[in-house]
């Protein structure tokens, strides 16, 4: 029932995010929805494992720690994509998209945008699903306590690197530039590192589940590590960036793409 129910709310939502995507004709919106997904999937997981409870008891602290780790890394990063996106009409990727399917990219942008990203956030939200809705009786240990600590590190790390880099593009003389400075000078791509972590966290609190396939919950971010480093995140990324930035090559070669690291080279 939990992986039915959490399926089922994940689909409704996207579907119902389609349907509003025609009317605004901006498809951008499904990115807006990514981490706030997360967080109704882990309500779902929660609602569903307070129904199947015995009467009088609940889900537990670890099913009530999971809701809330996804409810406040999910809503953080749905206010500030939302706010990054607010009047800038729809973006680039999805223009593409529309122009190259014309009349038929309401139905193609259905299958290959909102319903796969549906299906992704399904399959990644597995540690929520499995740690929710399979929590038991058992109280939280070092394993939950070293989840919950790379948790905090990889929102941390997502916050301030994104925050750091909303002030640099602010600015109009950084115009071209490539921000090195703060986060940017250990990792090419600090927010990418961060929801790493984020999910590996959540992963590492679901491994206590009561269920002796629990192992499954890495799946999430597992998935979520390959997406990031292969196909959606710094992969897709630098393909692109070096031609809008002169100085991206340079950058390159003394900082780490994903990991954080000391400079190469003695660079400042």
């Amino acid at each position: 029932m939990i992986f039915a129910n959490t399926a089922l709310c994940i689909a409704v939502c996207v579907l119902a995010l389609w349907l509003l995507s025609l009317r605004l004709r901006d498809a951008s919106i499904v990115d807006i929805f990514w981490g706030p997904g997360f967080g109704i999937a882990a309500a779902a997981a929660f609602f569903t494992a307070s129904a199947n409870a015995a009467p009088g008891e609940s889900p537990g602290a670890r099913a009530s720690l999971l809701l809330f780790m996804a409810c406040a890394w999910g809503l953080r990063l749905g206010v500030y994509l939302l706010l990054r996106s607010f009047g800038g009409g729809e973006d680039p990727r999805y223009q593409a998209m529309r122009r190259y399917w014309g009349a038929r990219f309401p139905w193609v942008s259905l299958g290959t945008v909102f319903l796969l990203q549906g299906t992704l956030m399904w399959l990644v939200s597995l540690p929520l699903q499995i740690g929710i809705g399979f929590a038991g009786a058992a109280a939280l240990g070092w394993l939950d306590g070293l989840g919950v600590a790379l948790w905090a590190l990889g929102l941390g790390f997502e916050t301030l690197g994104d925050a750091q880099l909303r002030r640099f593009r602010a600015d109009p003389a950084n115009a071209g530039r490539v921000l090195s400075s703060g986060l940017w000078r250990y990792t090419r791509h600090p927010n990418y590192f961060g929801d790493a972590c984020v999910h590996w966290g959540m992963g590492l609190v679901a491994l206590s589940a009561a269920v002796p396939w629990r192992w499954l919950a890495l799946l999430g971010p597992l998935l979520m590590t390959f997406l990031l480093l292969r196909i959606s995140g710094v992969a897709k990324l630098e393909r692109s960036i070096g031609r809008r930035r002169p100085g991206y090559a340079d950058y390159q070669a003394r900082t780490n793409a994903f990991f954080p690291g000391p400079p190469r080279g003695g660079a400042q």
